[in-house]
């Protein structure tokens, strides 16, 4: 059977150690009987040791060639091969509008787009796991007063619990990455309502994130203008990374109020 070719321009490091694709595996069981939906196959090692979980596993792959090699070395997944881009799929109808487990050795160059479609589908996947890119397992897993805490840790831990796993070494992949990897799983909170403007809390965050440097009370600028009375609240003398979600819970509360007293 001829091996397939890791491709640049797909991000594709095909991972080649069993031993931590058999562990990558395993962090699925912490949301047992729910069906898999595994990113990125590539040519299916970690894809074997899903299907032996005794549920319905599901893979989509965007690369034909990984396509073709998926049917042939495993039969079994013949109907359940989806040939597609994620990103651009709609995710209520891979399993009938179910809830499902995300997994997979996923393509650096689009984890953060991965997760924010996650977060868009967060009714339907409770629990999500898989390998990325050291850096971004520790920006996502970073708490308040962290250098790494920014506008994924914020989003994320907003309705996920997440654990860093372990870390995995780029000797384990073929062609080796120039970075480290790391194994993490985020799984459902209690949250079942931010207590706040879900789509202004995603605006807050990035806004102030995106001049991380900046106390609040500069960042803010773009959502309420320059000569706010808001940010005379010592909050705003704070920079973005000292703030816990709840606390971007309440800022955005304020940051609501003032743009409805503009408004009326």
């Amino acid at each position: 059977m001829r091996l397939v070719k890791p491709k640049k321009f797909l991000g594709q490091h095909f991972l080649k150690d069993l031993k931590v694709a058999q562990d990558i595996a395993d962090t699925v069981d912490a949301c047992p009987a729910l069906p898999i939906l595994e990113v990125g196959p590539g040519m299916g090692v970690l894809t074997q040791f899903l299907l032996s979980k005794e549920r319905p596993v599901k893979v989509v792959e965007v690369d034909y060639e990984s396509v073709a090699y998926l049917r042939e070395a495993y039969p079994q997944l013949e109907d359940d091969i989806i040939e597609d881009d994620f990103l651009k799929m709609n995710l209520r109808r891979v399993f009938d509008g179910n809830p499902f487990v995300l997994t997979g050795n996923y393509p650096y160059n689009i984890s953060s787009q991965i997760f924010f479609k996650m977060l868009d589908n967060k009714d339907l996947i409770p629990c999500c796991t898989g390998m990325i890119q050291k850096e971004v397992a520790e920006r996502i897993a970073a708490g308040p007063g962290s250098k790494t805490y920014g506008i994924l840790s914020v989003l994320i831990q907003a309705w996920y619990d997440v654990e860093y796993l372990f870390t995995v070494h780029e000797h384990v992949f073929n062609p080796p990455p120039k970075v480290k990897s790391a194994v993490i799983r985020m799984t459902r909170n209690d949250t079942r309502d931010l207590g706040c403007d879900e789509h202004l809390f995603k605006q807050v965050v990035k806004t102030t994130f995106n001049q991380r440097r900046k106390t609040l009370r500069n960042s803010i600028k773009p959502l309420v203008g320059k000569d706010c009375p808001l940010t005379a609240d010592p909050l705003f003398d704070r920079r973005p990374e000292q703030l816990s979600v709840q606390e971007f819970v309440e800022l955005t509360n304020l940051v609501n109020g003032e743009l409805r007293m503009e408004n009326e």
